[in-house]
């Protein structure tokens, strides 16, 4: 039986890992369509295997998830409030990609955590939570605002003299870079969270300690999953990345993608912090918007997008408690 609910709970990290590739693939990629620097089949192609690099980059965000947020006891229990939180992420991953809101994967899979263990009345650790999740969860968004921000007004300046025709061409080029170093920081952020959910139900179920390495089957299962999801594509919310928040062109693209993968490497390596890469791209898509003008920003889908972020935590931590509850009935 126990078994059974690891392997269980293993495959449902590897389906909630694909919905993230789909759901998040727009992150990497939308700015780079949208100003036609790539097209959208080789866009997704070279964002899967992006991803499925940069899975391999570290640990440090799948400690913060395996170790840091929740300590689920150990057998049975355990891991239907592993498995229950990442129920409620895979359901508010798909809510949000049918209604086409770029929301946070990572902070449905967090929110879901959450939620099962405080119905099954387990230990939530608070100051992780408030520390490498709330924390980051507003500041990244204002960083990737002010560096995207910073990054257009400095091409601004640089190429105040140039041809916009032959600006835009070069930047179309540059932007096949910044797109794979945000494809890269996605791999490297996301990736790791599937990691850390994985472990933790390996620890659960007994067959790791909490100081062991991350086994490489782990690493590399989550790094297929995600790049399979990113190739399958994330068509609404590219949309909504690409062109409903503002109509870009290639320098605000780069800059926009230069901030993010910026924010996201930072916040990996730094700090283990498992911040949102989707709240990252939009704010500094904004930041690159409002430097043109402030009208420029679709601020109306902006604050629909902000309501899903606010929503995305307390939605997928409920819906994780119900299917606690109900998990609990049926198999414990």
């Amino acid at each position: 039986m126990e078994l059974a609910l690891v392997i269980g709970v293993i495959v449902v990290a590897l389906v909630f890992d694909y919905t993230n590739g789909f759901h998040d693939a727009a992150n990497a990629i939308a700015t780079s369509v949208s100003t036609r620097a790539l097209t959208p089949r080789a866009a997704l192609f070279m964002a899967a295997a992006m991803n499925f690099l940069g899975a391999h980059l570290g640990q440090e965000v799948a400690q913060t998830v395996g170790g840091g947020i929740i300590d689920p006891p150990d057998g049975v229990h355990g891991l239907v409030i592993v498995g229950s939180g990442l129920i409620g992420a895979i359901t508010w991953n798909i809510i949000t990609w049918y209604f086409g809101l770029p929301s946070s994967s990572s902070h449905a899979l967090i929110g879901g955590l959450v939620g099962s263990a405080l119905a099954a009345s387990a230990v939530v650790h608070w100051d992780g939570v408030v520390e490498k999740v709330v924390i980051p969860m507003i500041l990244s968004p204002l960083i990737g605002f002010l560096l995207g921000a910073i990054i257009m007004i400095a091409i601004f300046w640089i190429f105040r003299r140039s041809q916009p025709a032959k600006t835009n061409r070069g930047f179309r080029y540059a932007q096949t870079v910044s797109a794979a170093a945000m494809a890269l920081g996605h791999g490297l952020q996301d990736a790791q969270k599937t990691m850390g959910v994985i472990f933790l139900a390996l620890m659960v179920g007994g067959h790791v300690q909490p100081g062991d390495e991350i086994p490489q089957w782990v690493i590399l299962a989550a790094a297929t999953a995600i790049s399979l999801g990113t190739y399958a594509g994330g068509w609404r919310i590219m949309r909504t990345l690409g062109r409903r928040i503002i109509a870009l062109d290639p320098p605000q693209g780069f800059a926009a993608e230069s901030a993010a993968a910026t924010v996201l490497y930072g916040a990996a390596m730094g700090f283990g912090a498992p911040i949102s890469t989707t709240h990252t791209i939009t704010s500094a898509i904004m930041g690159v918007g409002a430097t043109k003008r402030l009208s420029a920003v679709r601020w109306g889908v902006a604050g629909n997008i902000v309501t899903a972020w606010v929503l995305t935590i307390p939605a997928s931590g409920l819906v994780a408690a119900v299917a606690y509850l109900l998990f609990h009935l049926v198999l414990e």
